[in-house]
This record gives structure tokens, C-alpha cells and sequence, in this order.
């Protein structure tokens, strides 16, 4: 029987849908721009917003300032372009305010992971300053262990670098062998930590297409409550009923 020490997870998409509230938070930001006087289909504004997504990335701080500069002038007659913006990222951070909230068995499997004594994480992609804030607006910290926090601009290693894995690995004192990572991409949550000892367990709920479905995680759940099972079957640990 393995020994379990640490259970580490990846963020978004994994404790919570950001695919999901990314999608409901963008909507909600076109409406309220569309009702400080931009005149344009949502649709037609929201495949625009995309595009500006994946061509700027989406941790990019100006999407609604360089989205008004490819729409038509016309959108925009009689109208201040810095209140629609406004508008727009006004709308945005109400919606993360309102709607942020992780999957309803994420904190409960946490809980139930630290009664059973093992040490919780976040091995986490993303700017220091918006995967800091997720954590704290999710209501995660006060389940994860004192400096079990790793982000990659913080670190400057970046997923799918299986130094990133090693780092928090050595943070926590714990062998490979001794861990787990939980996440949603084969290739950044999975392979990695796959290649230094780590078991992993691939959360596929939020999972998006086109993974490489030859990289082949230690385990393969659905929710948490699936990989509670796991772990009390697989690792004999008590972890109690959520």
C-alpha cells in the first residue's frame, strides 16, 4: 500500500468552472456595454471579444479597450468609449464578486483531506496577482496548508515544466512517490508531475477537447467525490464521507 502525504491541485477548472464563469462574466460585461450606448449585436461583439482573448491571451489587462478599437465607429456614435469600457469591466468584476464560487464538493474533499492528515495545495499556471485573488475570492485558503501555494509567475517556472512540480515538492518536504496532483490537462496536470514519481488524478468534468489521451494519469475521476472513493480503496485513508 502507497503512502499518501500530500494532495496537491491544480485551479481553474479543477476547484472551480472558469470556463464557466469566464463565459457568464464576458456575457454579462457585452450587456452592460451594450446598455451604456455601444450598438452592436451581443453576438457579434462577444466572437469579436474572443478573438481579442486569443490573440492578447486572457491575462491580458485591456480586452474591452482594444475590443471597441476593431469595432466600427459607428457602434459607438454619440457615445464615451471610456464609460463603455467602463461599463464593461464594471459588469466583470460584479459577476467575479457574485459568482466565483468553487465546485460544491471541492471544499468538503478538502476538508475531508486534512481531517484524514494529509498536507492540501495549489500548483497553479497564471499571474501572481489574478491566482491570488481566485484563491481568496474562492474561500480556499483556509483549507490549504501554510505555504502549499505555488504560483508559476511567482515561481518563474511555468506549466507544463515538470520543475514547477519539483519546486512545491521540495517546499513541502515530501518525496514524489508521497504526492498527488489533481487537474484537468493531460498535458500541463497530468504528464509532468507524472515524470518525477508523483501519483496523479485527472479531473475530467471541466476537461476541454483535444487532450492527448495517450498521456495516462495514475487515476481518471469525475468529480471529487469519485477520487475520494479512490483514495480510500487505493491508499487506505479514512477519509470521511462528504
Amino acid at each position: 500500500m502507497s503512502t499518501l502525504r500530500a494532495v496537491l491541485f491544480d485551479l481553474d477548472d479543477t476547484l472551480f468552472s472558469t470556463t464557466t464563469f469566464a463565459s457568464r462574466a464576458r456575457r454579462n460585461a457585452i450587456r452592460a456595454m451594450i446598455e451604456a450606448g455601444l450598438k452592436m449585436d451581443e453576438e457579434e461583439i462577444y466572437r469579436e471579444l474572443m478573438e481579442v482573448i486569443r490573440e492578447f491571451s486572457s491575462n491580458y489587462p485591456h480586452h474591452f479597450d482594444k475590443l471597441l478599437m476593431r469595432l466600427p465607429l459607428a457602434a459607438q456614435a454619440g457615445t464615451n468609449p471610456a464609460l463603455i469600457v467602463a461599463a464593461g469591466v464594471a459588469a466583470y468584476h460584479d459577476t467575479t464578486f457574485r459568482d466565483l464560487v468553487p465546485f460544491e464538493d471541492a471544499v468538503p474533499f478538502l476538508e475531508a483531506l486534512r481531517a484524514a492528515g494529509l498536507m492540501t495545495g495549489i500548483v497553479t499556471h497564471g499571474l501572481t496577482s489574478k491566482q491570488a485573488d481566485k484563491i481568496v475570492r474562492l474561500g480556499l485558503l483556509p483549507y490549504l496548508d501554510s505555504g502549499a501555494v505555488f504560483i508559476s509567475e511567482q515561481l518563474g517556472i511555468a506549466k507544463p515544466n515538470p520543475k514547477i512540480y519539483k519546486a512545491a515538492l521540495h517546499a513541502l518536504g515530501v518525496a514524489p512517490e508521497e504526492a498527488m496532483h489533481v487537474g484537468d490537462s493531460l498535458s500541463h496536470d497530468i504528464q509532468p508531475p507524472s515524470e518525477l514519481g508523483m501519483k496523479t488524478a485527472w479531473i475530467y468534468r471541466s476537461a476541454r477537447e483535444g487532450q492527448d489521451l495517450a498521456i495516462k494519469p495514475t487515476h481518471r475521476v469525475a468529480d471529487f467525490r469519485e477520487l475520494a472513493r479512490v483514495l480510500r480503496e487505493t491508499y487506505d485513508l479514512a477519509l470521511r464521507p462528504f
